[in-house]
């Protein structure tokens, strides 16, 4: 069920929210958040439910565990080890095993084998969250006495397929408050506003760029120098207005509920440097990469030298994280290099103009979203190509729309504006022309939504 269908945005949605402050009364709110999440993952695919419900009962018991040793000062360092090593395991299996099975073949000049996994949706997404939740659990940072509320916590539906990445601390006291129980009808206007921009964000914007992309990185087309620049162009800013449209409407949904999930964007492409910028996107997945990868491993307390593989290793693993390609190993690794060069630059003292460091980090972006879209190296080679000039300096073949292209415009504006949906909600008042105006963009975006297509991340 993707959040911009009709059975999602007229049914279930409406019924979840009612529901879960009918059942308020009877103490049963989460209960009934925990069914609704069960039947939302089943409505992709019934037969992985059970691998969630695996997941969930296995590492609650073992964070149980780790908890009551961790209380009786017993070591736990083994325990957390094999609970990690069973998400990695489950996460690779399902994930990795072509890749890896593809490699080995390429290796030794044997054919690839087929291997017909299906990738669970939002695998990677619940997998990340319940390690950090075992980490948390071995510092005696986390620990959930609750079956239900720890089920909640893994599988509440407006996080469970793309995120943001939860932490244990920052969602469990919601949960258990009372305070939350009840109608804040100011939480739902906020929420309903915030799920009304990210449902424009989506099929508004990213769906209609879509198609350029979709043209541009097509097997049949040979794109030339246009043509390349503006489909690179186009998919920078759909996956920005794909991927936040996404998380607007999870923050929405679940403050209309009374819970507050992590920002998750806070309008990246306006800063004027790497650093700056991967603070700004994926901020749940950032956190993470630094808490549980990147400062465990050495981070900046080594020397330079340390520090410079350890920021390349912790974006290529990143990377991976995303998919099961090269192309991704490589897109994590120019943005660690790129990260690297930053830290470098910085320590010179010489201080670009505010527009050249802009450009400079925007147009790196750009070059990176290509190994990041990219299905193989070959097209992101020829794409590379094209942009430099090399398969000629024509314009554009596959001609977009006068609309399309107005869209583009609007896109690339909206995306260096200073207010974004979170300063614009989060500043909103109560008047009649707020409620009109989110009714008016909520109508137009159901009104817009066909044939719903699945939100970039849920491939993640």
């Amino acid at each position: 069920m993707l959040f911009n269908s009709y059975e999602f945005l007229l049914f279930f949605l409406p019924a979840s929210v009612a529901g879960y402050f009918f059942f308020n009364r009877f103490r049963a709110g989460n209960l009934w958040l925990v069914a609704c999440s069960f039947f939302f993952y089943a409505w992709w695919r019934v037969n992985f439910l059970p691998l969630l419900l695996a997941s969930i009962a296995v590492n609650f018991a073992v964070g149980r565990t780790i908890v009551h040793r961790a209380a009786m000062g017993q070591a736990t360092r083994a325990l957390l080890v094999a609970g990690i090593a069973f998400n990695l395991m489950l996460l690779g299996y399902f994930k990795y095993a072509g890749f890896f099975a593809a490699n080995v073949a390429l290796l030794f000049g044997a054919p690839a084998p087929a291997l017909d996994v299906i990738l669970p949706i939002g695998i990677s997404f619940f997998t990340f969250t319940q390690i950090a939740f075992l980490v948390d659990a071995s510092h005696r940072k986390a620990a959930e006495p609750n079956l239900v509320n720890y089920a909640l916590f893994v599988s509440y539906f407006p996080h469970l397929l793309a995120g943001p990445i939860l932490h244990h601390r920052e969602m469990m006291p919601q949960f258990a408050d009372r305070t939350n129980k009840r109608v804040v009808w100011e939480n739902v206007a906020r929420g309903l506003a915030l799920l009304a921009i990210g449902l424009g964000k989506k099929v508004l914007i990213a769906d209609e760029l879509a198609q350029v992309v979709n043209a541009g990185y097509s097997a049949l087309h040979v794109p030339g120098f246009g043509d390349a620049w503006l489909t690179v162009i186009c998919y920078t800013m759909q996956i920005y207005f794909d991927f936040s449209g996404y998380t607007d409407m999870a923050l929405g949904m679940a403050l209309m509920m009374n819970i507050r999930l992590p920002q998750n964007f806070d309008s990246p492409y306006r800063q004027r440097n790497l650093r700056e910028f991967w603070r700004h996107w994926h901020i749940t997945l950032m956190r993470f990469l630094r808490d549980y990868v990147y400062i465990p491993i050495g981070g900046s307390r080594k020397g330079e030298a340390f520090t410079a593989f350890a920021l390349v290793f912790t974006f290529a693993l990143g990377g991976l994280w995303h998919g099961a390609n090269w192309t991704f190993v490589l897109w994590g690794v120019a943005n660690g290099v790129g990260l690297v060069i930053v830290r470098w630059w910085g320590r010179t003292g010489i201080a670009l103009p505010a527009i050249a460091a802009w450009a400079i980090t925007f147009a790196f972006t750009n070059f990176a979203w290509v190994l990041f879209r990219a299905p193989d190296l070959a097209t992101a080679r020829s794409m590379f190509g094209a942009l430099a000039g090399r398969h000629g300096f024509g314009g554009v073949t596959f001609a977009p729309t006068h609309y399309t292209l107005a869209v583009l415009g609007i896109a690339c504006v909206l995306a260096v504006l200073p207010r974004n949906s979170n300063r614009i909600t989060g500043e909103m008042s109560f008047g009649w022309h707020w409620q009109a105006a989110t009714a008016l963009l909520l109508a137009t975006g159901i009104l817009s939504v066909g044939n719903p297509t699945e939100f970039l991340y849920f491939n993640f």
